[in-house]
C-alpha cells in the first residue's frame, strides 16, 4: 500500500467517524465528490494545502490523515 492509498483511508475513516458523506466533505472543501472519491480510492496526489483543507473540514490534525 501506498502513501496516498494510506491517506485515502485516514480520510475515508476520518469522514465516516466525523459523520459525512462524500458530499458533505466536498462540499466543505468546495470540490466536487468525485474528488473526494479519488482521494479516498488513492488515486490523487494531493497538495499541502488539500491536506491542511481537509483536516480542517474534518476536524483533525492533518498528521492524523498520515
Amino acid at each position: 500500500m501506498d502513501i496516498k492509498e494510506r491517506f485515502g483511508d485516514a480520510v475515508r475513516a476520518a469522514r465516516i467517524a466525523a459523520g459525512l458523506s462524500q458530499e458533505e466533505l466536498a462540499m466543505r472543501l468546495d470540490a466536487d465528490q468525485a474528488y473526494v472519491s479519488r482521494i479516498e480510492a488513492g488515486r490523487m496526489n494531493v497538495t499541502l494545502e488539500t491536506v491542511a483543507a481537509i483536516a480542517e473540514a474534518l476536524d483533525v490534525a492533518p498528521r492524523a490523515l498520515f
